[in-house]
């Protein structure tokens, strides 16, 4: 059983599909992905399906990013639709057109509005890590942190948590294209829909695999990243 960390796709689903090609997950496999699905890249519409169709396959945990909470709030509140089309969601309402659906919010499939709405989890813990699309408030129990935390705040190379687990999180794109290990915790937002890479870690295996929209893929591990850092600073 493998333990595997999807950081932000952003629409890119000729990453996603040849990530997925590679780790080929099984039934035993818990995939967590960190948010950040739609706007920007070419092919949201493809992306959901492919993670409605993914869940099938293995178990899924789908958190919430905050280009997803953008979504959501503008089809409750109409005057902010301009803002949500502005960071993105022009190619995302083009991904749906293409698929046949009307070039609207509204024009959405019912499957991916449940999975918008019903679907999404704030966080995920297991016994040695926390997965967060953002970042938290180290002194805070899970239970309390505030949204702007979890969905906005970019991390500043946080302190342990209090509970001394693992942060593993997106959102802070790395346009290196390589993931930011700092104190206890990994940041796997590599830039998928800017010319960079998606990355999935496995928690287990402390290693990384990465594709990007061209089909190139890298393997390497945890040590190999600190090794690099050291190395730097020498």
């Amino acid at each position: 059983m493998r333990e595997l960390a999807v950081g932000d796709i952003h629409g890119c689903a000729a990453a996603f599909h040849a990530l997925l090609e590679l780790i080929k997950p099984e039934p035993a496999d818990t995939i967590i992905l960190l948010g950040d699905y739609i706007n920007k890249g070419r092919d949201s519409c493809e992306v959901i399906d492919t993670i409605l169709e993914l869940n099938r396959q293995c178990t899924v945990v789908a958190l919430a990013g905050n280009h997803e909470k953008m979504l959501i709030r503008a089809r409750a509140e109409p005057e902010t639709l301009g803002e949500w089309l502005k960071q993105g969601g022009e190619a995302t309402l083009d991904s749906y057109q293409r698929h046949g659906y009307r070039r609207e919010i509204e024009g959405i499939p019912a499957a991916h509005w449940k999975f918008f709405t019903e679907q999404m989890l704030d966080y995920w813990e297991t016994e040695d890590s926390i997965f967060v699309h953002a970042t938290i408030d180290p002194e805070l129990d899970l239970a309390e942190q505030p949204d702007f935390l979890l969905f906005w705040q970019r991390f500043k190379n946080p302190t342990v948590h209090q509970s001394g687990r693992r942060i593993i999180c997106g959102h802070a794109s790395q346009k290196s294209g390589w993931p930011a290990v700092f104190d206890n915790g990994i940041c796997i937002d590599t830039w998928a829909c800017g010319g960079g890479w998606l990355t999935c870690f496995d928690v287990g295996e402390q290693s990384f695999v990465q594709c990007n929209a061209d089909g190139e893929r890298r393997v390497f591990d945890l040590q190999d990243l600190a090794d690099d850092a050291a190395d730097e600073q020498i």
